[in-house]
């Protein structure tokens, strides 16, 4: 993985732990390893915040930031992935959840209009939630799980790929030495 790409885009431990308005989470920089770039880290966040962006609850970077704690990810990266659902993905994600949720629980989909009002989500999301949470989490812990695995492999990969590159190199400046030698 690119990990100085990566480390130019993270605020550094010491910027956060300055800032007066973060205060609170002086107990993440007893952690390095949440901060850090490696292999275990990162897989974890995309674990810890793939799950998270499929949550329907509010607050999904705080849960996220506190899972990635306990769970020993990266916090940038775990928190950042919660952006997947934003104002405009959302929509048509949690719609996707619901589906597969009422799929999975065998229930008739209701037909309902979506309005952002408290009245809407005091009356209608009493009907819907069982078969969005539901959904939600699986679609979660699967897209959560891919990405785990996804970023390991490719990790992996691009390590091999740079040993590699690096043996065929030395063989070569071998190779170059023994024939100016000979």
């Amino acid at each position: 993985m690119p990990k100085k790409f990566l480390q130019k885009f993270f605020p550094s431990p010491e910027q956060v732990k300055n800032n007066p308005s973060l205060r609170l989470l002086s107990p993440l920089f007893a952690k390095p390893n949440l901060w850090h770039v490696n292999r275990r880290s990162v897989a974890r966040a995309f674990l810890v915040g793939m799950f998270c962006a499929f949550l329907p609850l509010p607050f999904q970077m705080g849960i996220a930031a506190f899972i990635a704690f306990y769970a020993n990810a990266n916090v940038p990266i775990s928190v950042g992935l919660v952006w997947i659902t934003n104002p405009f993905t959302m929509p048509p994600i949690f719609y996707a959840t619901y589906r597969l949720g009422t799929w999975m629980l065998n229930t008739p989909t209701s037909q309902f209009n979506i309005e952002l009002s408290v009245d809407w989500v005091l009356n209608e999301l009493g009907n819907i939630w069982e078969p969005l949470f539901v959904g939600s989490l699986t679609a979660g812990v699967v897209f959560g799980l891919i990405s785990y695995v996804g970023i390991q492999i490719a990790w992996r990969r691009h390590v091999y790929n740079n040993w590699r590159k690096r043996q065929l190199s030395r063989l070569k400046r071998a190779a170059d030495s023994e024939e100016s030698g000979v």
